[in-house]
C-alpha cells in the first residue's frame, strides 16, 4: 500500500471505487481552482487603462533611449575638435585613439579621433581624410604632458638649439600613425594636454598600454621632464620622467650631445615673457574656448552643450 498515491489513501478503507472517486472529484476541484485564477489574471490585465501601458511603452523606450546614447557618446562620437572635449571627459581623464596628422612643434600635434570600429582592415569603412580642407575643424590640437621640448622660432623669435631635431624625431615617430591619449586638462591656448601612449605591437590597445610617448622623447634626448605648475606624468610618476631624464644626459643623447644645454624651454619662455616681447602668449593669451563660449548663448549655447 505504500506505493498508493497520498491522494488516494485516506479513502483506502472505503474500497476501490469511492477511492478513484474521489481522488477524480478532488482533481476536478483543483483544476476549476486554477482555472478561476487564469480568468481573474486575465481580467486584471484586461481591465488595466489603455494610458497605463501607454506610459508603460513610453518608459521602456526612454530608458532604451538612453541607453543607446550614452554607448554611442561614450564609444562612437567623434570629438572633432578640442572645443568638444567637454569639462565631464575632462574630469573622466577619458582614454580615446585616434590617428596623428601633423605635428606643429616638439612637444605637440593634431589628432583625428578615431573611436570604435570601421578605421581598419578587415572591417574598413571609414577613412583618415588627407587633404587640408578635409582636415580643418576636424583635429584635436594636443599637447603632450610631462614633456618640454626645444622651442622652434615662432613670431620672429630665434629658435632653441635642437628645436629641428626633435621636431623631425617626433615627426618620424608619430606622424601618420595612431596613438592613445588621456585627455586631461585644457592649457592656456585651448590645447588638451595628453598622457599620449604608442600601441603595443603585438596587442591592442584595450588589451595592453604601449609605451609613454614623453618618456621615449625624453629617452632619446628630444625634451626635458616639464615641471611648470600643474604638470601630468601619467602612471609613470615624475621620479621616473627624472630617472630617465638623467640617464639621457649621462649618455649625451639629442640635446644632450654637449653635456648640458644652455637654456631650458621653460626659461627660455620665461626669458621672452618678462622682456614683454612673448608674441604667442600676447595673441593667445584668452583661450579659444572661451572666445567662443562667451560668443554662445541663448537657445543656440544651451543646444550645442547638450549635444556635447
Amino acid at each position: 500500500m505504500l506505493w498508493l498515491p497520498k491522494l488516494i489513501w485516506p479513502w483506502w478503507s472505503h474500497g476501490p471505487t469511492d477511492s478513484i472517486s474521489n481522488a477524480k472529484s478532488t482533481l476536478q476541484e483543483y483544476n476549476a481552482n486554477v482555472q478561476s485564477r487564469l480568468r481573474a489574471k486575465a481580467y486584471e490585465l484586461g481591465s488595466r487603462p489603455v494610458a497605463y501601458l501607454v506610459l508603460s511603452g513610453i518608459f521602456l523606450g526612454s530608458v532604451s533611449t538612453l541607453g543607446v546614447t550614452f554607448v554611442y557618446r561614450r564609444y562612437f562620437r567623434r570629438l572633432r575638435t578640442a572645443e568638444w572635449v567637454t569639462p565631464d571627459v575632462l574630469r573622466q581623464k577619458r582614454w580615446v585613439r585616434g590617428v596623428v596628422t601633423s605635428v606643429g612643434d616638439g612637444d605637440n600635434f593634431r589628432l583625428y579621433h578615431t573611436p570604435g570600429f570601421g578605421w581598419r582592415w578587415p572591417l574598413k569603412f571609414r577613412r583618415v581624410p588627407t587633404l587640408s580642407k578635409e582636415l580643418k575643424e576636424q583635429t584635436i590640437h594636443v599637447r603632450i604632458a610631462g614633456v618640454d621640448a626645444p622651442e622652434g622660432s615662432h613670431f620672429g623669435r630665434q629658435a632653441q638649439p635642437y628645436a629641428a631635431e626633435a621636431l623631425a624625431w617626433l615627426k618620424d615617430t608619430i606622424e601618420g600613425r595612431i596613438v592613445y591619449c588621456q585627455l586631461v586638462r585644457r592649457d592656456q591656448y585651448s590645447r588638451i594636454v595628453s598622457v599620449v601612449t604608442l600601441p603595443s605591437p603585438f596587442l591592442p590597445g584595450w588589451l595592453a598600454t604601449g609605451r609613454s610617448l614623453a618618456l621615449e622623447m625624453i629617452r632619446a634626448g628630444t625634451g626635458l621632464t616639464y615641471e611648470q605648475a600643474g604638470a601630468e606624468y601619467g602612471k609613470y610618476g615624475k621620479d621616473e620622467f627624472l630617472r630617465v631624464e638623467a640617464e639621457s644626459r649621462a649618455a649625451r643623447r639629442g640635446m644632450w650631445k654637449h653635456g648640458t644645454v644652455e637654456e631650458t624651454p621653460a626659461q627660455y619662455k620665461r626669458r621672452y615673457a618678462q622682456s614683454g616681447t612673448d608674441a604667442e602668449a600676447q595673441a593667445q593669451g584668452t583661450p579659444k574656448a572661451e572666445q567662443e563660449n562667451s560668443k554662445e548663448g541663448g537657445v543656440r549655447g544651451i543646444l550645442k552643450r547638450l549635444w556635447r
